[in-house]
């Protein structure tokens, strides 16, 4: 996907989340939002085989389910390489 930009790719997360009914944690305040990063911030036009996306949950899902539940929500082309759970502090 090379001409989508960030913004575009970031509601694309959020929106297939919601879809897929994934418990993402929302931010508290004036204007909240799912907790989801997208890293490094492409400039249109550039391609990358390998973005990092982070999602912080409300609850628990396993790696395989979020996987599975998330990617049957992406549009053709945009695909998950692997997941893995983070713990933070």
């Amino acid at each position: 996907m090379r001409f989508i930009s960030h913004l575009d790719l970031m509601r694309l997360f959020q929106r297939a989340a919601r879809r897929a009914a994934i418990p993402v944690s929302i931010t508290e305040g004036f204007s909240p939002h799912p907790r989801i990063s997208v890293q490094p911030a492409l400039k249109l036009g550039k391609e990358s085989d390998s973005l990092e996306a982070v999602f912080k949950l409300d609850g628990w899902m396993g790696p395989e389910d979020f996987k599975k539940d998330l990617e049957n929500m992406l549009p053709e082309g945009i695909e998950i390489s692997e997941v893995k759970k983070i713990n933070y502090v």
